[in-house]
C-alpha cells in the first residue's frame, strides 16, 4: 500500500474493524517512512454493478462519482459527511438488491432527490438542477414551486 501522503511502500497495520453489514474491513494503518496515519477499506472483488445511462450507455457504478455529486450539491450546507456515506451505502444497497446487478440513473437520481428533499431544501433543489438538467429559468421556477407545495401539505 502506498502512503498517500509520501508514496512510501511500507506501512504498518494499527487497527481492523469489520463494517456493520460485514462486506468490507476498515484498516487504519501508519507509514513506516514519514509515520502518519490513513484508512483504507477492503471489499470483496465481486461482479460489477452497472449503471445504465440516459442514452441507454452502460457504465461501471462508481460510489465516489454518487459522492461527489452529492458534495457539489451539499457544498457551504450544514449535512455531515457521515450522512452523505450513509446515503451512498443506501444507493449500493439498492443495487445489492436487484437480481440483475444493473440500476438506471433515473432511479439513482430520484432517489438521492428524495432523501436530499428530507435534510435540506437548498442541497435538493441543486442537485435537481444538474440531474434534471433544466434548460431555463421556467423550468427550475417549476421545480421549486412543486418543492413548495409538498412544504405545505
Amino acid at each position: 500500500m502506498n502512503c498517500p501522503f509520501c508514496g512510501y511502500r511500507e506501512d504498518r497495520v494499527i487497527d481492523s474493524r469489520e463494517s456493520r453489514e460485514g462486506e468490507s474491513i476498515r484498516r487504519r494503518r501508519e507509514c513506516l517512512q514519514c509515520l502518519r496515519r490513513f484508512t483504507t477499506y477492503e471489499r470483496i472483488d465481486e461482479i460489477p454493478y452497472l449503471v445504465i445511462k440516459k442514452d441507454g450507455r452502460r457504465e461501471k457504478f462508481d460510489r465516489q462519482k454518487v459522492l461527489s455529486g452529492l458534495l457539489k450539491a451539499c457544498e457551504k450546507r450544514p449535512i455531515s459527511m457521515s450522512v452523505l456515506a450513509n446515503l451512498v451505502d443506501e444507493v449500493d444497497g439498492l443495487l445489492a438488491e436487484k437480481p440483475e446487478r444493473e440500476i438506471s440513473t433515473t432511479e439513482i437520481g430520484e432517489f438521492l432527490m428524495g432523501k436530499l428533499a428530507q435534510f435540506d431544501k437548498i442541497a435538493y433543489v441543486r442537485f435537481a438542477s444538474v440531474y434534471r438538467d433544466f434548460q431555463d429559468v421556467e423550468a427550475f421556477l417549476s421545480e421549486l414551486k412543486e418543492l413548495m407545495r409538498k412544504k405545505r401539505r
